[in-house]
């Protein structure tokens, strides 16, 4: 891996760059013209969560993520010559799709190089916008060996989504305008994958506000900038599949590892489940559709991680938009069957007729509604005469929940409810996973 990534002259192991204060700004000024100011809110989350809790909602730009900030600045800083030639990078999707854009309004030619897992609407979307797409390589490494290859080759530059220092000013104009939107900031709590978003915005926050606490928020899949602070470098981390895929980077740069390292306050390690969940808490209550990877943070705070921060004034960076309509449905699933709000359970009941319709009465009579329902009369060890119903419903919240287990296990003998997929049932859970720097 070390070798890939010395091959990025802009991205060396032995010779790391330090982002500066000036770098953000003077990227501030440059992309106003391409880049969306976006909004930042008060939200409703923060009543269950007994934080102010702001939102800055930076999936509402053009392609969906703030990876828009960083790539209009790396294209606008290129010498006239290399304007011609064009760039290259790899991406699982929203930088390649933030450079295809930006590419072709500023007309630049863009390769990007995407790995055969990246979502096939992403794919779409960089085509559509003009860019020339490779999809090769299992993954992200693959992915980037065969772009830096094609870069010596074609004499394109190369771009590294998360590590090249005008990638990391681009990313560090999210924290301006935070720091200009809401005053007396007690804390940020930034996804965190590759570590750029983290390294511009914790530079530029810090500047202006040196006591805000900056909080990084990891997926348990892909906990790569946790390790880099252990080993005191960034080092090679396997990765699994994640609900988070933007943050699915397995080693985190060394430019952004040097800039973002010192400013850390805390890195907070989440379960998925807690991702999903809060995927949930964002459509129903703010009416937001973000990516694993922008709920991240929170996620957090759902789990129970920074209980800290109770009545104080905490920003979210919901980073990005661009979720698979079909992962968005899973995740909603999800979301709900960890609030015990969909539940599966199995339970015997008479094969005799009005067996069934007297269970989905007994449930309608206290407003439980029914998603699907199936029997079983094969495999029955009981008598001849019962039936198992494996049936999935909706409740309105835990206590109703409980309440139909009590009438389910009053009227009949044999009930057995399903797992609810949550860690600790949504009561929060201890913050084992968190390392205080």
């Amino acid at each position: 891996v070390t070798t890939e990534d010395n091959s990025d002259p802009m991205c060396s192991s032995s010779n790391p760059i330090k982002l500066n204060f000036e770098d953000i700004t003077s990227a501030a000024f440059k992309i106003k013209s391409g880049v969306i100011c976006t909004p930042c809110m008060k939200s409703h989350l923060s009543e269950i969560t007994g934080m102010d809790v702001f939102l800055k909602k930076d999936f509402v730009q053009y392609t969906g993520s703030f990876k828009e900030r960083g790539a209009c600045y790396a294209l606008l800083m290129l010498p006239e010559e290399q304007k011609k030639k064009g760039v290259i990078s790899a991406s699982l999707g929203n930088h390649a799709l933030a450079l295809s854009y930006h590419g072709h309004r500023l007309k630049i030619p863009v390769t990007v190089v995407m790995p055969i897992v990246a979502p096939i609407m992403k794919i779409q979307s960089c085509r559509q916008q003009g860019a020339n797409v490779v999809v090769q390589g299992k993954d992200m490494g693959e992915a980037k060996k065969i772009a830096l290859q094609l870069s010596r080759e074609q004499n394109l530059t190369y771009i590294n989504g998360y590590d090249h220092p005008h990638i990391m000013a681009g990313q560090g104009t999210l924290g301006l305008e935070i720091a200009e939107q809401v005053n007396n900031i007690d804390a940020v709590v930034v996804p965190v994958g590759g570590g750029g978003l983290i390294a511009g915005m914790a530079l530029a926050i810090k500047t202006l506000y040196p006591k805000a606490k900056i909080i990084g928020v990891e997926s348990d899949r892909c906990a790569s900038f946790s390790r880099a602070l252990k080993a005191g470098k960034p080092v090679y981390t396997p990765i699994e599949s994640t609900l988070a895929d933007g943050l699915a980077v397995p080693m985190v740069g060394y430019n952004a590892f040097l800039t973002a390292a010192p400013l850390i306050d805390k890195m907070v390690v989440v379960k998925e489940e807690w991702i999903a969940v809060a995927i949930l808490r964002l459509v129903e209550l703010e009416k937001c559709v973000v990516e694993g990877a922008g709920a991240a943070g929170l996620a957090a705070i759902l789990a129970g991680h920074l209980d800290e921060l109770k009545g104080k004034r905490v920003v979210l960076p919901l980073c990005g938009g661009n979720i698979d309509t079909t992962v968005l449905g899973r995740c909603l699933d999800r979301g709900l069957a960890c609030d015990g709000r969909l539940l599966k359970f199995t339970v015997t009941v008479s094969d005799r007729p009005g067996g069934i319709a007297e269970l989905c009465k007994l449930m309608a009579s206290i407003g439980v509604s029914i998603k699907d329902i199936m029997h079983e009369r094969a495999w029955l060890q009981s008598d001849i005469f019962s039936v198992e119903v494996k049936v999935i419903c909706e409740t309105r919240d835990l206590q109703h929940s409980n309440i139909l287990k009590e009438t389910l296990h009053k009227h009949y003998k044999r009930v057995i409810f399903g797992e609810i997929p949550s860690p600790a049932l949504l009561g929060g859970e201890e913050s084992l996973n968190s390392i205080n720097i």
